[in-house]
């Protein structure tokens, strides 16, 4: 894996725990019954992004590290997912 392979894999992992997290604790304004006029009800009152954000850093780096190991170790490559033989045989396995 190289670099931009490592951060691009970086940002796919963080922006769906992104959007796990997101959820997690919010209050709407209809919840507070604090309506701001022109708003829907389902706006959120109080976001804490930032809170939110350094959370999803935290827990992207170990999840990045974690599935990083497993493609450097070689345990899991392409090919395991290749079900249906649409690849070919590996560099190793051709024939000369």
């Amino acid at each position: 894996m190289g670099i931009v392979s490592g951060i691009v894999l970086y940002a796919v992992i963080w922006f769906m725990i992104l959007f796990i997290v997101l959820p997690i604790r919010l209050e709407t304004q209809g919840d507070q019954g604090k309506i701001v006029p022109g708003t829907h009800a389902g706006a959120p009152a109080n976001l804490n992004m930032g809170r939110k954000a350094k959370l999803v850093t935290l827990i992207s780096a170990g999840v990045w590290v974690v599935l990083a190991s497993i493609i450097f170790s070689g345990l899991i490559s392409v090919r395991d997912f290749d079900w249906f033989d649409r690849m070919g045989p590996a560099a190793a396995d051709a024939p000369e």
